[in-house]
């Protein structure tokens, strides 16, 4: 199966790169960087951190290590790795000045060597799950400790991945430790070979994230700029799911006609087929990459940036999570929990079960099934600010009761980095 999958991933990475470069004929990010999908780029300084976050959402989660990493070891070089456009350039905004980025290689043997040989890290540090089998294999060869974080399985990707056992089976050396984020998600990474010594549960990292006090005052300057007008974000929305949006919003303003919804897509590459639905709708709306002032009769603001969603969960009453009336799987739920926004999100959760759960028992989500029942928690919530402030103030306190994974998590890496520093040249036993 591995002899299998090496000739296959070699075969496709061509083919992979084909498709990048195509897509990079409508968006430029997609062509940069070419090379280093096939392990080329420029050497790193060896004896480093390697942390590696596939998009988005495991760059937001990997921040809080990031900095804590670089205040605890300052003179030791960072690289961070990313697999999307979107990712790379939220890691290289996030971590500017912290940490070289660049894309991780594709999964072929010669690939992950010439990458590997190129920054030489100390340890890898691979965040949730991301488990490709010929670079798990080059470090075991080359005796690289890797460190799963904050690392979850969901049943429906444990089903995938069993199906083939033979392709994944051995893939858990001795070298691999996984910080799982609860003990449901440590019992399946167990049945796909997982020790007990190699398992341990150290929390949600997103429960640490925090917003700044520069966020905090870009957000005031929004919340001014609209006014006092009712405002709700539905964030990381997908297709299909944007049409529920907009007919749950234009339910709200036929009773809240100054009500504004903040519409904010997952994908960047959908920012222009959104804004093309919310023309043939006929909706007032104005894109934010327009960086004007949001006039007073429009309905919608187009979130088509990146990196400003948890911004604008600050300036905004609610929130609705998307990827959750589609069969996705649902995205971050704490992050406007953690703000103090009254959370609403659709039956869709299965990548997060455990965090909606914790939501749901303190009382700071409501589940919605379709856009007729968005529409009447959205009117309950702007007609009952007392209620908005009982189901916001429970997520934040949550958020904040939950917090501390990620010295649980810096607990484990760092008696690795120094084993691992150990067995090098005594130049780099100590950073």
């Amino acid at each position: 199966m591995r002899r299998l999958y090496r000739v296959l991933i070699r075969l496709a990475a061509p083919l992979a790169a084909a498709v990048v470069l195509i897509r990079g004929l409508r968006d430029p990010a997609y062509r940069r960087g070419i090379g280093e999908r096939f392990g080329f780029g420029p050497p790193a300084a060896p004896g480093g951190i390697w942390l590696h976050a596939v998009s988005l959402g495991e760059v937001n989660a990997a921040v809080v290590m990031v900095r804590e990493l670089r205040r605890r070891h300052p003179r030791l070089p960072i690289l961070v790795t990313s697999a999307t456009p979107t990712g790379r350039a939220k890691a290289q905004s996030a971590f500017a000045g912290m940490a070289q980025v660049r894309y991780l290689p594709y999964d072929t043997p010669g690939a992950v060597a010439r990458f590997l040989g190129r920054v030489d890290p100390l340890i890898a540090i691979v965040m949730e799950t991301e488990l490709w089998p010929s670079l798990f294999e080059e470090c075991a060869r080359r005796g690289l400790p890797i460190v799963l974080a904050n690392a979850r399985l969901s049943n429906r990707s444990l089903a995938r991945y069993l199906r083939f056992g033979a392709l994944f089976r051995g893939l858990f050396s001795a070298g691999v430790t996984i910080a799982a984020q609860t003990r449901e998600d440590a019992d399946r990474f167990a049945r796909l070979g997982a020790t007990p010594a190699q398992l341990h549960v150290v929390g949600n990292l997103k429960f640490d994230l925090q917003a700044g006090t520069e966020s905090a005052d870009r957000a005031g300057v929004l919340r001014s700029e609209f006014a006092g007008r009712p405002t709700w974000v539905a964030g990381s929305t997908h297709a299909g799911e944007d049409e529920a949006v907009l007919r749950a919003h234009r339910e709200l303003r036929s009773t809240l006609p100054a009500a504004l919804l903040i519409l904010a897509p997952r994908h960047p590459q959908r920012f222009d087929a959104v804004a093309a639905l919310l023309e043939r709708e006929g909706v007032s709306y104005v894109r934010r990459r327009a960086a004007a002032p949001v006039p007073a009769d429009a309905s919608v603001l187009l979130l088509d940036t990146t990196g400003e969603l948890a911004l604008f969960y600050q300036a905004a009453d609610a929130a609705f999570v998307g990827g959750s009336l589609v069969p996705v799987g649902g995205h971050n739920l704490l992050e406007p929990a953690a703000v103090g926004l009254p959370v609403l999100t659709g039956p869709s959760n299965e990548n997060a079960r455990e965090v909606l759960a914790l939501l749901r028992t303190a009382g700071a989500v409501r589940i919605v099934a379709d856009a007729g029942e968005l529409a009447v928690s959205l009117g309950q919530l702007f007609a009952d600010p007392s209620l908005r402030a009982r189901l916001g103030a429970a997520g934040r306190e949550l958020v904040a009761a939950q917090r501390g994974s990620v010295y649980r998590l810096l607990a484990l890496i760092e008696p690795l980095m120094e084993a691992a520093a150990a067995r090098r040249a005594p130049a780099l036993g100590n950073d």
